[in-house]
């Protein structure tokens, strides 16, 4: 077992997208909770940096984006991570290049999955995310477990206090936000029916509606959403950061989604979610993928053309009636 009073500085990484991030909160509080004074600093993507910094188990973030580096560019990421002398790295997502990393730069206690050279770590567990048994939560927490890190709280809490106005966004506030994209065409439910169910929303419910995506969405947003010509749908599709989603979210009545990042950012603010999965898929079920927030749905089926927008639409109409 690891002797928390030798453990100073930790490095967690988790470079990918930022709904798989935001999962590894809880193995941050364990890590807290085990190593109390010991400061943890997080490899995260670029655009996931101010998310990071408002999460309190995290003390430093250090950028390094999800892409193939230069053998150059390596080399001067090792000095700088052996620079700072971390007495523990804990690598989230399988990562070959993070295995030859951490080793390289002299972290004594490297903890990861036996994958991709974990020859190079000192502690590790196999890799069993692929049968999907259980939350992307919990696997964390196995992870981080191995190394007498543990904790009874799993939420997801961001904290996020900012004032609506803040931002800008005041008009915002109680309105219905819908994600229609994932970042996976096999976990994509037809951009056509979040149109429907969208238009049903304002036309029948006459809720305020807030289409959100990044700005690799946009042209098929500005197809389907931005000529709607109606002054309570608000497409916002590449127009926020990740803080301002948040804080847009947590002001919110509900979240509709397929299976992808806003799901679990909206249950770090703790906003109902329906979010639409496939579920014949145990890597990519709701099982491992599902929102954690209270007064959440899932609707899954093996086939997504299967859900009907009439469907998802009786579906929030059940969680409005519980706000």
């Amino acid at each position: 077992m690891i002797n928390s009073l030798n453990v100073e500085k930790i490095l967690v990484v988790r470079n990918d997208r930022f709904g798989e991030f935001l999962l590894i909160i809880p193995a941050l509080r364990a890590l807290k909770e085990k190593f109390k004074d010991a400061k943890i600093f997080a490899v995260v993507n670029p655009y996931v940096k101010e998310l990071a910094e408002v999460i309190p188990y995290i003390d430093e973030v250090i950028i390094w984006e999800n892409r193939k580096h230069k053998f150059g560019e390596i080399i001067l990421f090792i000095h700088k991570l052996r620079k700072e002398k971390f007495d523990l790295c804990i690598i989230f997502n399988p990562s070959k290049e993070f295995n030859i990393v951490c080793f390289l730069a002299g972290i004594p206690i490297r903890v990861g999955y036996a994958r991709k050279w974990d020859f190079l770590l000192t502690h590790k567990i196999e890799d069993k995310k692929y049968l999907g048994l259980k939350h992307e939560i919990d696997y964390n927490l196995e992870l981080v477990g191995i190394i007498g890190a543990n904790t009874n709280d799993k939420s997801l809490n961001l904290g996020i206090k900012r004032d609506i106005n803040v931002l800008g966004i005041e008009n915002y506030k109680d309105s219905i936000v819908v994600h229609p994209w994932t970042s996976d065409k096999i976990k994509q439910w037809p951009v056509e029916n979040f149109r429907d169910l969208v238009i049903k929303l304002v036309e029948e419910l006459n809720e305020k509606v807030i289409i959100i995506g990044g700005k690799e969405n946009l042209n098929i947003s500005n197809k389907y959403f931005h000529n709607l010509n109606n002054k309570k749908i608000i497409d916002l599709t590449g127009k926020t950061t990740l803080l301002a989603l948040a804080v847009i979210l947590k002001n919110s009545k509900i979240l509709i989604s397929g299976d992808s990042g806003p799901v679990h950012l909206a249950s770090c603010v703790n906003t109902p979610v329906l979010a639409i999965f496939r579920n014949d898929i145990p890597a990519k079920s709701p099982i491992r993928w599902g929102p954690r927030s209270k007064k959440s749905i899932v609707i899954a089926k093996n086939n997504l053309n299967d859900i009907t927008v009439e469907e998802v639409f009786n579906r929030v109409k059940e969680v409005l009636q519980l706000l």
